[in-house]
C-alpha cells in the first residue's frame, strides 16, 4: 500500500507506442523527395513497419537490457580449448535479427536501397546504438569486396541476406554472414600505414598468413573481418574468415573486450593473429585504396548514427515538457524553453536532411554524385558527429533532475553521443581528409559548389555565407591549421542550401539566421525571439 503522503503528479507518460519513422517529419519528407514514386508507398510502408517496432515498448524494454548485459569475452571452453567467443544478451541478437530482417546489410541489392536503409538506419539507432556497429560494418564490407570478383561472388549475398543466421560455421553453410573490421594498431591509431601486422604469401595464389594484432577490431562475433597488414609489396587489404572452409576455426585470438563509456552492448575487441589464414582483397600495396569505401560508407553510417541520436535526444526533450507542467503551464508554452527546444530541432533536422542527401547521392552513383560524396561524407561526418554531444546534453537537462536518471533513457544518449565523432576517423582525420579531396580532386569542389548553387538567391544569409566560403576557398596559406574551421563552414553552408530547398520557411530561416548569419550565442536557446519558434518546435513533436 502507497503511503498516504506519496502521491504521483505532474509526471510525463513514456513516449512509447508510436511509429518513430513517420513521427519524423524532416525524415519522412526526406524519403518522399529522394525516392521514386513509383516505389514510395513500399519503401514508406517499409520503414513505418520498422517504426512501429522502434516505437514499442518490447523493443525499448529489449534496447535497455541489451545496454545493460554487456558482452563477454569466453577465451577458452570448460576443457580448455581455445575458442574465443563473445556471449550476448538474448535481447542484443532479437534487435540485430530485426535490423537484418530490415534490410540494413541490403542497401547494394534493392532500389532506392540506400535512402530505405538510411532512413531505417536512422530509426533503428533510436532504439539501441550498439546493434548498429554489425549492420554497418556488413552493409560497408560490400564496396571494398567487388574490388575481388570471385570474392564478391561468394560473399555478396550472404552479407547482402536478410536472414541473421548466429552461431560460428563455415560461411558457406550459413543464410546470412556478418562483417568487422580490423585496421588500426596501438603503436599506429589512424595512422594506419603504420600497421605492423605482416601478411606472408602462401602456396595456393592469394592466401597468405597474418601475424599481428588489432588494438580495435568491430564486431569481433562476425563471420568474416576486412583487415590490413603488411605483404612484401606494402599495405595490402586481406579477408580474414572466422571459420575455415573445413569447419576448423581460423586463428582469431581475442585478448579482452574494450570497457567503453558507451556503446556497451556491442562488442570491441584487442585481437592476436599467430598464422591467420587470409585472402587478399584487391592488388598488394593498395589496401588503402581498397578499403576506402568500405570507410567512406561507414563513415556515412556515423553520421546517420549521430542524426538518430539528436533525433531521439529532442523527441524526448519536446515529449517531456509538453506534458511537464511547471510555473502555470507546460514548459513547451514558456518563451525561453521554446528556445532551447528549436535550437535543437534546428541541428537535429539539419543532420538528418544531410544524411538523406547523401545517401540518395549514393542511389544517383553518377560521376557528379560521387564527386559530391568525396567533400560532403568526410565534411558531414566531421560537423555532425559533432554536434551530437552537446544536442545530448542540453536534451537531457530539458528533462531536469529526471534526464540525469538512469531509467529516463537519456543518459545512454549522453554516453554514446562522443562516439561516431572519434570512429572511422576523429575530427582532424575528417578535416584533412577533406583538404586532401579540395587539393587532388577540382571535380569534387564543383560538384560541392554546384549543389549549394542551387539554393542561392533564396536567402541573403545563405548567400554571404557561400561567398565568404569561396573567399576562404581561394586563400590556401595556413590551410591545415584552419580546416576545422573551413570544414564546418563547408558542412554548415550545405545543411543551411538543403534546408532553404526544402524544409519549411520558419526552419530555414531560423537555421541561417542562426547557423549562418551569426544572430545567436554559444549556447542553445539563444536564437533571435523574432522567429517563429513555436512552428519549429511542433514540426519535431514525436506525433505520428
Amino acid at each position: 500500500m502507497a503511503a498516504s503522503t506519496h502521491s504521483v503528479t505532474n509526471q510525463v507518460p513514456p513516449l512509447v507506442g508510436y511509429d518513430v519513422f513517420a513521427a519524423d517529419r524532416a525524415l519522412a519528407e526526406a524519403v518522399e523527395r529522394h525516392v521514386d514514386p513509383a516505389l514510395l508507398g513500399e519503401v514508406r510502408g517499409e520503414l513505418s513497419a520498422l517504426g512501429c517496432s522502434a516505437g514499442s515498448a518490447q523493443l525499448q524494454e529489449w534496447g535497455a537490457q541489451a545496454n545493460e548485459n554487456p558482452p563477454r569475452l569466453r577465451t577458452h571452453d570448460r576443457y580448455g580449448h581455445r575458442i574465443d567467443e563473445v556471449d550476448f544478451h538474448p535481447a542484443w541478437h532479437r534487435l540485430l535479427g530485426k535490423g537484418v530482417s530490415a534490410g540494413l546489410t541490403a542497401a547494394w541489392t534493392r532500389p532506392a536501397g540506400h535512402v530505405r536503409r538510411a532512413a531505417g538506419f536512422l530509426v533503428w539507432t533510436q532504439v539501441e546504438a550498439g546493434n548498429g556497429c554489425p549492420l554497418s560494418m556488413t552493409h560497408a564490407a560490400v564496396p571494398a569486396l567487388r574490388t575481388d570478383p570471385d570474392l564478391a561472388a561468394e560473399w555478396e549475398p550472404r552479407l547482402t541476406s536478410m536472414v541473421y543466421d548466429r552461431g560460428l560455421r563455415p560461411a558457406r553453410l550459413k543464410a546470412g554472414a556478418l562483417f568487422g573490421m580490423g585496421m588500426t594498431e596501438k603503436q599506429g591509431g589512424s595512422d594506419v600505414r603504420a600497421n605492423t601486422t605482416s601478411a606472408r604469401p602462401l602456396a595456393e595464389a592469394g592466401t597468405y598468413e597474418l601475424t599481428g594484432h588489432k588494438w580495435f577490431c568491430s564486431a569481433p562475433m562476425s563471420d568474416g573481418f576486412l583487415v590490413l597488414a603488411q605483404a612484401p609489396d606494402g599495405l595490402t587489404c586481406f579477408l580474414v574468415p572466422r571459420v575455415l572452409a573445413d569447419g576448423g576455426r581460423n586463428v582469431f585470438l581475442i585478448q579482452r573486450l574494450k570497457d567503453k563509456l558507451g556503446n556497451r552492448s556491442n562488442a570491441s575487441a584487442e585481437v592476436e593473429f599467430d598464422g591467420t589464414w587470409a585472402r587478399r582483397v584487391g592488388e598488394e600495396g593498395r589496401g588503402v585504396r581498397t578499403i576506402i569505401e568500405m570507410v567512406a560508407a561507414t563513415r556515412l553510417d556515423c553520421v546517420l548514427g549521430s542524426a538518430g541520436l539528436m533525433r531521439q535526444a529532442v523527441a524526448q526533450a519536446v515529449h517531456h515538457c509538453t506534458y511537464r507542467e511547471a510555473f502555470g503551464g507546460p514548459l513547451v508554452d514558456k518563451p525561453l524553453m521554446r528556445n532551447v527546444l528549436a535550437d535543437l530541432a534546428l541541428e537535429s533536422e539539419a543532420a538528418t536532411t544531410l544524411a538523406l542527401r547523401l545517401a540518395a547521392a549514393y542511389d544517383d552513383g553518377s560521376e557528379q554524385e560521387r564527386a559530391l560524396l568525396r567533400i560532403a561524407v568526410p565534411a558531414a561526418k566531421y560537423w555532425v558527429t559533432k554536434r551530437c554531444a552537446p544536442v545530448a546534453v542540453e536534451a537531457a537537462e530539458c528533462l531536469g533532475g529526471n534526464g540525469y536518471v538512469e531509467e529516463s533513457g537519456m543518459p545512454r544518449l549522453v554516453r554514446e553521443s562522443p562516439l561516431n565523432s572519434i570512429w572511422e576517423g576523429a575530427g582532424n582525420v575528417q578535416a584533412l581528409d577533406v583538404l586532401r579531396a579540395l587539393q587532388r580532386e577540382p571535380q569534387a569542389l564543383n560538384a560541392y559548389l554546384q549543389e549549394v548553387g542551387r539554393a542561392r538567391g533564396a536567402d541573403h544569409r545563405l548567400d554571404a555565407a557561400i561567398k565568404n566560403l569561396l573567399t576562404e576557398l581561394a586563400d590556401l596559406d595556413g590551410i591545415e591549421a584552419r580546416a576545422r574551421r573551413l570544414v564546418e563552414r563547408l558542412a554548415l553552408v550545405l545543411q543551411g542550401a538543403l534546408l532553404v530547398r526544402y524544409a519549411p520557411p520558419e526552419v530555414a530561416d531560423a537555421f541561417c539566421a542562426s547557423r549562418l548569419g551569426g544572430d545567436a550565442g554559444a549556447a542553445f536557446g539563444t536564437l533571435p525571439h523574432t522567429l517563429d519558434l513555436a512552428a519549429v518546435v511542433e514540426r519535431a513533436r514525436p506525433v505520428s
